[in-house]
Order: C-alpha cells, then structure tokens, then sequence
C-alpha cells in the first residue's frame, strides 16, 4: 500500500497537467476562437500539452 501511494504522490504532476492544466487550455482556446496546430482538435492538443508538461516535471521534479 506505501509503494503505491508513493508511485501516486510521484506521479501527481501529470494528474494535474492532465486534469486541470488540460481542460484550462481547451477553454481558453474555445474562448479565444483557437483552432488546435497542426489540424489537430483542442481537446487532442490540451490533452498532449498537458501531459507533456506534467510529464517532464516528473521527470525534472519541478514545473519551471
């Protein structure tokens, strides 16, 4: 049970970027009248956005 809270904890960067940092991105796009880049749709780009950056601060173990 601690290994698996401590992989959660560890792994809470990307949670966030995918579950706030994600959805906050589509709206301002929606909001903005963006299209995603690269033909893709908002919510494909807000979601790869996201985890890329929740992903490299695991990774780096800070957001900056």
């Amino acid at each position: 049970m601690v290994f698996v809270m401590q992989r959660l904890v560890k792994m809470t960067p990307f949670l966030f970027g995918i579950g706030f940092i994600a959805p906050l991105l589509i709206q301002i796009m929606a909001l903005g009248g963006f299209a995603g880049p690269w033909g893709l749709s908002r919510a494909a780009f807000g979601l790869a956005f996201g985890a890329g950056w929740g992903l490299l601060a695991v990774w780096r173990g800070r957001w900056l």
